[in-house]
Formats: structure tokens, C-alpha cells, sequence
């Protein structure tokens, strides 16, 4: 009876963390924030003014989540970037924190 009961646990999970690994690599992180919007990106990940010397201008749209596995885990760089743009989109989402947009999604992509 128990084996019975295992055999069906083991197929209602499966198709969940299918599901999750899935939603990890589709989700998205706006870089910066919405509230910052218009900001730029030091190396360093700081939000600063438009056109600070030294500052990269943000990505169009959201990182999305198999972009930035593939840039943490094989060094790629974000599509349509250089080398300093890809390490100052990571950098910023390394100072996310709990609450801020995409910190979920970021901690699910570096727990893989």
C-alpha cells in the first residue's frame, strides 16, 4: 500500500519542479528598478543619474531569467551588451534585497 502511495507522490511532484525550473528561467528582473527608472549603472550595480561618467545606460527591457543563468553560469554576456554592461546588470542584481522586484527570481537562478 505504501509503495502504491510513493508511486503517485512521485508523479505529482514531478511535474512541479518541472514547473518551477521552467518559471525560473522565464522569469524576469527589471534592471533597475521600476522606481529608478531613467537611472544608470556603475560597475559596482549603483543606480546613478543618466550620463554619469563611467555608468552604463540600463537594459530596454527585463533580464530574463535563462539570459542570466547563462551570463552567472558560463559567462556569457546579456544579449546585445559588452563585457561592461553584462558585469554592471549583475552586479546591480547581486545588491537586490527581499521585496525589491526580481529578488526572487534572482536568488531561484543562482540556487540552480
Amino acid at each position: 500500500m505504501l509503495g502504491a502511495a510513493g508511486a503517485s507522490m512521485v508523479v505529482t511532484i514531478r511535474p512541479a519542479l518541472a514547473q518551477t525550473a521552467t518559471s525560473v528561467l522565464t522569469c524576469e528582473i527589471p534592471v533597475p528598478q521600476p522606481r529608478q527608472s531613467g537611472g544608470w549603472l556603475l560597475r559596482d550595480g549603483t543606480v546613478v543619474p543618466p550620463y554619469t561618467r563611467g555608468a552604463v545606460r540600463p537594459p530596454y527591457q527585463p533580464l530574463k531569467g535563462q539570459e542570466i543563468r547563462d551570463a552567472l553560469m558560463n559567462g556569457r554576456l546579456y544579449p546585445g551588451t559588452t563585457r561592461e554592461q553584462t558585469q554592471a546588470y549583475t552586479n546591480y542584481m547581486l545588491r537586490l534585497q527581499n521585496g525589491q522586484s526580481g529578488f526572487t527570481c534572482f536568488v531561484s537562478i543562482r540556487a540552480k
